[in-house]
C-alpha cells in the first residue's frame, strides 16, 4: 500500500494489521511526520515532499492507495461561518491561532483532492481509499471529484465512520470521531461489502441480545450534500422487523482506558493561575449533569464519580464529559483537560483485617443497597428513594458486597451509631454511611418520585490538569509502545492530525477481501450481561 499524505502513521499501522496488507511507501510533507513514520515502520519507504508537487511517477506501483488531503477548507479551521460547520472534531486543524483561513486555503484543499485522480490515472491502483472531515459531503465540486474516479474505471462507495463503532477486526478508540470515506475499487473486482465492515455490534434493548446494528439516516436520503454526525442525523437500529427495528446503541469503549490514573493532577482550589470562567462554568455544568449518574446507577463493587474531560478552548458551546464514554474529536491542539471529583479516587484496594478500617464515604464505597433499620422494612437498591430519616438516631446505611457474600446471607447489620463491625476483603458484608446522602433534621418521607440527594462537590476541591500527549495517543487508538516525536505541542498535532488505526483496518480489510476473495473474519460479539445497556443514548458525536 501507499500512504500519501501519511502523518504520523495511523492509517499505515491500521492498514498493517490486515494480514497480507504492507506499506511500501509514504510520503508527507513534515519532516517530523515522516521521522515519526520512519520510527515506527522502518521498513516503509518514505519521502519529505508535498504531494501536490510530485510526479506520480516518482512513487513504485501498490495494490492499494491511501489519501488523506490536508482537510483544513472543509473543517472548522475557515473562519468564515458555513452552514455545515457544525462539529467541532476538526477545529483548528491548521489555523492554529484560531484566525480566519486565507482564500487560499481553499484552491490548496481542493488541489489536494485532484491529486487522488491524478495519482490512480498513473498507477490504476486495485483500490483507493480516502479519507477527510464529513464536512466535505456538503462540497459542491464532490461529485465531480467522483465522477472522474469513475471516468478512471472505478466504482465508488462512500461511507462516514466513527472511530468508536469501528471495531469489527480489533477494538475501537475510546473518541467519536467521525469521518468521511471514499472507497474506490475497479470495476473487474466485486464491490466491498461496506455494510458488513461498517455495522458495529449494538444490545437491541427490545430483542434483549446483541446484533450488528444497521445505519440509519433520520431523514432518508443520499450521504452527499449533507451534514451527518452519530446521534444527531443517524443512529443504528436493530435489523430485527420483530422489534420494529429499534434503536440500538453500539458497545464502545470509555475515554477511561487512556487515561493515566496515577497522573492525578493539581487541585482546583490550590493552582497558581485560576482557571478562567468559561472552563469553570463547564466544570460547574458537567459535575451538574454527571455527578449524580453514580448515585443512579448500582455496580458490584464499587460506586464512584467519574471524572470529567473538560473543553478548555474558547468557542461557545462545549460541555465537559465524563470518562466512561468516547472523547470528543480530537484536534491537533492540546484542549481538553481531566478534572478528577473530589473524593471517591483513593484508597480502594482490598486491605487485611489486622489494619485498621479506612474512612469510607458515599464516594468511594462499594455500596448497591440502602438498609432501613427499624426490624420490618426490607433492602432497598440505592436508585429508590431514601426511607424516612427518624429522628432517633442515623440508620441508613449502603451495604458494601465484595463479589459473592459468605455464609449467612442475613449477616448482622448494625446502625451507624454503633462501632463498625470488622470489615474484610474475604466477601463480607459491611456498611458505609456519609451524611451528604441524608437530610439529618427531615423526618418525613420522601415522595416516591424523588430521587435521593445530590452529594454536593466543591469545585475548588476536583483535581484538574491537561491531557497528556501519551493520552491522547491512546485517545486515538495507537499502540501503546508507538512513539511520537518531537515537543509536547507536536506530539499532539502529530496525534490530532492522525487516522485512527481501527477505522484505518476495517476499511482496508473490506477492501482486501473484495479484491482478493480472502475470508477475513470480524471478530466475534462481545458477550451480552442480561439487560446491559451497550452506550448511553445521549451519547451523541461532536
Amino acid at each position: 500500500m501507499t500512504d500519501l499524505f501519511c502523518g504520523a502513521g495511523g492509517s499505515s499501522s491500521g492498514a498493517e494489521a490486515v494480514p497480507g496488507v504492507r506499506v511500501r511507501m509514504a510520503t508527507n510533507h513534515w519532516a517530523l511526520a515522516i521521522e515519526t513514520h520512519n520510527t515506527n515502520l522502518p521498513h516503509v519507504d518514505h519521502d519529505i515532499a508535498d504531494v501536490s508537487g510530485v510526479d506520480p511517477r516518482r512513487y513504485p506501483y501498490t495494490d492499494l492507495a491511501w489519501f488523506s488531503p490536508e482537510c483544513t477548507y472543509w473543517s472548522q479551521a475557515r473562519g468564515d461561518k458555513q452552514d455545515f460547520a457544525q462539529g467541532d472534531e476538526q477545529a483548528a486543524l491548521f489555523g492554529e491561532d484560531g484566525r480566519p483561513l486565507p482564500p487560499e486555503a481553499a484552491q490548496r484543499s481542493r488541489a489536494l483532492m485532484e491529486d487522488v485522480p491524478r495519482f490512480a490515472e498513473h498507477h490504476r491502483y486495485r483500490a483507493v481509499i480516502v479519507e477527510n472531515v464529513p464536512d466535505i459531503l456538503k462540497w459542491s465540486g464532490l461529485p465531480t471529484w467522483i465522477n472522474r474516479m469513475r471516468r478512471l474505471g472505478y466504482r465508488s462507495q462512500v461511507v462516514v465512520l466513527n472511530s468508536a463503532f469501528a471495531h469489527q477486526l480489533g477494538m475501537p478508540a475510546p473518541q467519536l470521531r467521525e469521518r468521511f470515506y471514499a472507497i474506490f475499487t475497479q470495476e473487474r473486482y466485486p464491490a466491498p461489502d461496506l455494510n458488513r465492515w461498517t455495522r458495529p455490534w449494538v444490545w437491541c434493548p427490545s430483542c434483549q441480545q446483541v446484533v450488528r446494528g444497521v445505519f440509519a439516516l433520520r431523514k432518508p436520503g443520499p450521504l452527499i450534500g449533507r451534514m451527518v454526525a452519530y446521534g444527531r442525523q443517524y443512529d443504528y437500529r436493530c435489523p430485527s422487523v420483530s422489534c420494529r427495528n429499534t434503536i440500538a446503541y453500539p458497545y464502545v469503549l470509555p475515554a477511561a482506558v487512556a487515561i493515566d490514573w496515577t497522573n492525578r493532577g493539581t487541585r482546583i482550589g490550590d493552582r497558581d493561575r485560576p482557571l478562567s470562567t468559561k472552563t469553570l462554568s463547564r466544570i460547574r455544568a458537567g459535575l451538574a449533569r454527571y455527578m449524580p449518574a453514580p448515585v443512579r446507577n448500582s455496580a458490584p463493587t464499587r460506586l464512584r464519580f467519574a471524572p470529567l474531560l473538560v473543553p478548555v478552548e474558547g468557542r461557545e458551546g462545549k460541555q465537559a464529559r465524563p470518562v466512561d464514554v468516547p472523547m470528543r474529536g480530537q484536534t491537533t491542539r492540546n484542549e481538553t483537560a481531566l478534572l478528577i471529583p473530589a473524593g471517591g479516587t483513593w484508597n480502594d484496594e482490598a486491605r487485611s483485617v489486622e489494619v485498621p478500617l479506612r474512612t469510607r464515604t458515599t464516594r468511594e464505597s462499594e455500596g448497591v443497597l440502602v438498609i432501613p433499620l427499624r426490624g420490618t422494612n426490607t433492602a432497598k437498591p440505592i436508585t429508590a428513594p431514601l426511607d424516612t430519616v427518624a429522628a432517633g438516631g442515623n440508620h441508613h446505611a449502603l451495604l458494601m458486597r465484595n463479589l459473592t457474600a459468605r455464609g449467612d446471607q442475613g449477616q448482622m447489620c448494625t446502625p451507624t451509631s454503633e462501632p463498625a463491625r470488622t470489615m474484610t476483603a474475604s466477601n463480607r458484608q459491611s456498611l458505609v454511611w456519609h451524611p451528604d446522602l441524608l437530610r439529618p433534621y427531615d423526618t418525613s418521607r420522601p415522595p416516591q418520585q424523588q430521587p435521593t440527594p445530590t452529594v454536593r462537590v466543591d469545585v475548588d476541591d476536583c483535581l484538574f490538569r491537561m491531557l497528556t500527549p501519551q493520552e491522547i495517543k491512546l485517545a486515538m487508538a495507537f499502540a501503546h509502545d508507538y512513539v511520537l516525536l518531537g515537543t509536547k505541542r507536536e506530539q499532539v498535532r502529530l496525534a490530532g492530525n492522525a487516522v485512527t488505526p481501527p477505522a484505518a483496518r476495517d476499511l482496508v480489510a473490506a477492501v482486501v477481501e473484495a479484491i482478493t476473495g480472502a475470508d477475513i473474519t470480524p471478530q466475534n460479539p462481545p458477550a451480552a450481561h442480561g439487560t446491559e445497556r451497550a452506550s448511553v443514548p445521549e451519547l451523541v458525536a461532536d
